[in-house]
């Protein structure tokens, strides 16, 4: 066997252990970090409205109006009954920050005229603050899928609002519990 033959195999060789080693040694997950005291202890939430920079007034991407985020998370956080929503940060044990966004965006996605084109990425941001030194504990943003259709635009914000509401409580680790009819 030629020199250069026999560097090729020694050079394969390590390779292919190499490769067997690293495919033999998987990676242990890390352990999961802890979740401030605050946030799994807290009684009374105050929820404040961080708005969001959506384009209410020149071309609404969705119905409503400017304060929809705000009202129907504030809404849903009262129906869903784990808080008790209070009316000043002063008397919270957190902070409840909401806010919608819907950032233009450039690329593949947003050139052309035709009615697929997504020219925004609306997004919810749920930001959880400590109100006695307004420390962020914990933060969600949750996308909303983009729609042609006014009306199915409408359903997702519905739909990722719900995914926030369901952040929230599957990081306390409280299910929504639905009503049901009391009727017989």
């Amino acid at each position: 066997m030629t020199r250069v033959k026999k560097s090729y195999v020694a050079l394969i060789a390590v390779v292919l252990l190499e490769a067997a080693a690293m495919a033999a040694v998987k990676p242990t997950p890390a352990p999961a970090a802890p979740i401030p005291g605050q946030i799994l202890i807290a009684k009374k939430i105050f929820i404040s409205n961080s708005g969001g920079d959506e384009r209410w007034f020149e071309d609404p991407v969705f119905t409503g109006g400017v304060d929809r985020t705000y009202n129907e998370f504030y809404a849903a956080m009262k129906t869903w009954g784990k808080y008790e929503l209070v009316g000043s940060p002063a008397e919270a044990d957190l902070i409840f920050e909401i806010g919608i966004s819907a950032p233009g965006i450039s690329g593949a996605g947003s050139e052309g005229d035709t009615l697929a084109q997504k020219p925004y990425d609306p997004q919810f941001r749920l930001a959880i603050r400590d109100p006695k030194t307004n420390a962020l504990l914990w933060a969600f943003t949750e996308h909303v899928q983009w729609a042609i259709l006014q009306g199915n635009r409408d359903k997702n914000f519905e739909a990722t609002l719900n995914k926030i509401v369901g952040d929230v409580q599957a990081l306390v680790g409280q299910p929504t519990v639905i009503p049901t009819s009391t009727n017989p």
